[in-house]
């Protein structure tokens, strides 16, 4: 029987980082607006975690990564006093780019569906 145990723990250290980043007092990633935590990915041996975050100010999205990766070991410490796992993660922040991804995919199905509204109408 499969064990959904890196799912569930995926998305209690995405869920507890969220809150952590709210809470951080770093310039860089408090002053830009929103921040997200879009996707976690841990390996099988809890060793490693990549972080996939999605900032709103496109233009701010390095400097965010840049306070992120400057505050990984205070947000590893707080994630291993809230999540007792015998390992914490090392924390690794990547820039998400799903979100634009997903929004470029469903204009082109727009246009897709406009041009065959317009050979209805020639019908």
């Amino acid at each position: 029987m499969p064990s959904n145990r890196i799912g569930r723990i995926n998305e209690e250290i995405q869920r507890e980082l969220s809150a952590q980043i709210r809470r951080l007092k770093d310039p860089r990633v408090s002053g830009t607006g929103m921040v997200s935590i879009t996707r976690v990915d841990t390996t099988g041996d809890l060793r490693y975690c990549r972080v996939y975050v999605s900032v709103l100010d496109k233009s701010q999205e390095k400097d965010v990564l840049k306070g992120l990766k400057s505050a990984a070991g205070f947000l590893r410490r707080e994630l291993g006093s809230a999540l007792r796992l015998r390992y914490t993660p090392e924390l690794q922040f990547e820039a998400d780019d799903s979100i634009a991804y997903g929004a470029h995919i469903l204009e082109l199905l727009h246009d897709v569906e406009r041009k065959d509204a317009g050979r209805e109408d020639e019908a």
